[in-house]
């Protein structure tokens, strides 16, 4: 079914490529009656630019199609098309990243299902772009992956008019990666389409998403010290190390259907946008999607405690939402935009069936409704920008409040100060408030003694091309739901430091929801600046990190750098630009969250640190015409290295020196 999708959006863009634009281009006579009349100036032909390829984000700002190359652009080209400076990847392609910085601003009102380390990729309802272009536009990005695949992510969007744009777009990517049983691919399926009628008073779009992110499960090395940081040649080939599982895979599928339209009830003016005349509109907004994270392992073993219910084990956890948002929007050039909204959100959670045990028994829904009402504000007063975002539940346990605002002053063309507020109180997500599995030990029913989470945080700072930009965030976290271990869950040490697996490996601790009863306090300082000399540039960030906390439920790095030094210059006589340069990355060591495969999640472990070694990337990047074309070593100091003890997670190691390459090209019709 993917390679289907794939060959038929490769069908498309063959066929759209011929397809041209009649109401965009300019008309010529084909009228070859004589007849006496005065000449009439010729009309000045349409030009068409790149500023007429527009990407619109689900916030409504709109941003050009940018093929330029820059460093930025080297810093995006991975799996996420984004930049990854808080992550931490592991050793193959699409499987979880660890956090090297955390944010507590949740976008989402609502809990989540959960095995968030199973939804990087996963494209969320504010993922998904809408277009309006020109011509048809294509988009191909494509680069290599460990063993046995590649990643391929193909767009194609057009206007059938003026006012009526489509989009297509899948990813296929599969990596086997260099260890066992460490395989990961995906499908990845959006569509879109937005519309306006020809007196603006009419606006409509939407989206259909349907996405399978799958990945197999090795539960990290079986014997780490003497296959892996021994630096045994024998085990330099990666496929020869032994690991924790064999017959384990996790998968996260979901089906989402979007529609979002407003009707102005005054007759904007042609020139609305610039003058911002008074509007008053109604909208809607629709959002339905049914997801579902399973777990399958052949036969169950050892590594979870064993205990299992049921052989083979088949979790799988469902989760169907449907949002309905009622608005009235007002603008005024005076006032700025104000709208205010009334939401029902309906959700089922559930597994397969009750789980009865002799001193509990385990539901197997969470169901209701939520019922919440809302504003939004934004205006422009000169130099001062003001954005601000409110949610009050009125029924339902699963929220409380969300407040969100944003000012920004421009002091000048090249100085921005900036400053938001936010604060949050929301359960957490449902697989902390609920979960069955077949083993015995991950079954828990939390509903009645966790309470909402309250999130608190001011974030201010300064953009200045002088300067650099440069952010400081301070938040305070009560009742902070995390995923850890007992000590008493701990398996039998054999050898070795407390925490760590025993020798045969066959045990993982038992991993279950906590919360924390004090409170967090984290703050966050982070610096970006570029300094150029002539061809030359050093892009630096630097990150600082501190956690004030009685209990060690927050774990990460005090510092995060990342330098990269690269020369750019065209050449072949213009016909060609090209970036190449190095990228230093290193953060402190620190005892950084370990992997549950069961459940997809990270949990908090205070037995071992990692850290404290540097990545060193080499990359040779060019762009021809609208084609950008790179190339990396990554992890080159591998190469004369010889400490192995580059972990992306406890017994889970980040890859060894690898070369990848691919491109991004876009084309016209």
């Amino acid at each position: 079914m993917r390679g289907f999708k794939l060959l038929l959006i490769l069908f498309l863009i063959c066929g759209f490529k011929t397809w041209a634009q009649d109401d965009l281009l300019p008309t010529i006579s084909t009228d070859t009656t004589k007849r006496i009349q005065r000449p009439k100036k010729p009309e000045a032909k349409q030009e068409i630019t790149i500023a007429n390829y527009k990407i619109i984000s689900h916030g409504r700002d709109t941003v050009h199609l940018d093929t330029s190359l820059t460093i930025q652009k080297e810093y995006r080209y991975n799996f996420l098309r984004k930049d990854d400076f808080e992550l931490m990847p592991f050793s193959n392609i699409g499987q979880p990243y660890n956090s090297l910085g955390v944010n507590f601003e949740e976008e989402h009102f609502y809990p989540k299902i959960g095995a968030r380390a199973r939804h990087f990729g996963f494209f969320e309802t504010e993922d998904i772009k809408y277009y309006n272009v020109a011509t048809p536009m294509t988009e191909l990005f494509f680069k290599t992956t460990l063993e046995q695949g590649q990643l391929l992510d193909a767009l194609l969007t057009f206007n059938t008019s003026e006012r009526l744009n489509f989009s297509i777009a899948f990813i296929g990517f599969r990596s086997l990666g260099k260890y066992q049983f460490d395989q990961a691919e995906s499908g990845r399926f959006r569509t879109t389409f937005n519309y306006v009628t020809q007196n603006n008073r009419y606006m409509v779009r939407g989206h259909y998403a349907s996405q399978v992110l799958d990945g197999e499960e090795n539960g990290g090395l079986l014997n780490r010290e003497l296959q892996f940081e021994s630096g045994d040649e024998d085990f330099l080939d990666r496929a020869r190390v032994d690991v924790l599982i064999s017959n384990a895979n996790s998968t996260i599928n979901s089906k989402r259907y979007f529609l979002d339209h407003q009707f102005n009830l005054v007759r904007p003016k042609k020139d609305s946008l610039k003058t911002r005349s008074t509007l008053l509109s109604i909208g809607h907004q629709f959002n339905y999607e049914t997801k579902s994270y399973s777990f399958n392992q052949s036969t169950p073993g050892e590594v979870f405690g064993g205990n299992a219910l049921e052989s083979p084990v088949r979790d799988k956890a469902f989760l169907r939402t449907m949002y309905n948002q009622v608005s009235a929007n007002f603008s005024n050039k005076t006032l700025g935009r104000v709208s205010g909204s009334l939401n029902l959100y309906n959700y089922d959670y559930s597994f397969r069936s009750l789980l009865i045990l002799p001193d509990v028994t385990i539901p197997n829904q969470l169901t209701g409704s939520e019922i919440a009402v809302g504003g939004d504000y934004w205006n422009r007063i000169g130099p001062l920008e003001l954005r601000g975002k409110l949610r009050f539940n009125l029924s339902g346990d699963l929220t409380g409040t969300l407040f969100d605002a944003e000012a920004s002053y421009r002091l000048n063309d090249k100085n921005k100060l900036f400053a938001a507020l936010y604060g949050s109180s929301r359960m957490p997500n449902f697989n902390f408030l609920l979960y069955q599995s077949d083993y015995l030990n991950y079954n828990w029913f939390n509903l009645d003694s966790f309470d909402k989470q309250q999130t608190q945080s001011i974030h201010f700072g300064l953009d200045s091309d002088f300067f650099g930009n440069i952010s400081a965030k301070f938040t305070t976290i009560d009742r902070y739901a995390y995923f850890g271990i007992n000590d008493e869950d701990l398996p039998e040490v054999v050898e070795g430091e407390e925490g760590q697996l025993n020798n045969n490996g066959q045990q993982l601790p038992f991993v279950r929801p906590f919360q924390a009863t004090e409170s967090i306090n984290y703050l966050k300082v982070k610096y970006q600046k570029e300094f150029k000399w002539r061809k030359w540039a050093l892009n630096n960030t630097v990150m600082y990190q501190n956690v004030g906390q009685e209990s060690q439920v927050l774990n990460v790095p005090e510092i995060v750098t990342r330098n990269t030094l690269y020369y750019s210059s065209d050449v072949f006589k213009k016909a060609m630009y090209i970036q190449t340069g190095v990228t230093f990355k290193y953060f402190t060591s620190y005892n950084m969250n370990a992997y549950n495969p069961l459940l997809g999640e990270f949990y908090i472990q205070n037995n071992e640190t990692l850290g404290g070694y540097p990545l060193i990337d080499v990359f040779i990047n060019a762009r021809v015409r609208q084609t950008r074309i790179y190339f990396k070593a990554e992890h080159l100091n591998t190469v004369w290295g010889n400490q192995f003890n580059y972990y992306a997670a406890p017994n889970y190691p980040y890859r060894d020196f690898v070369i990848r390459f691919g491109l991004v090209w876009n084309f016209f019709s």
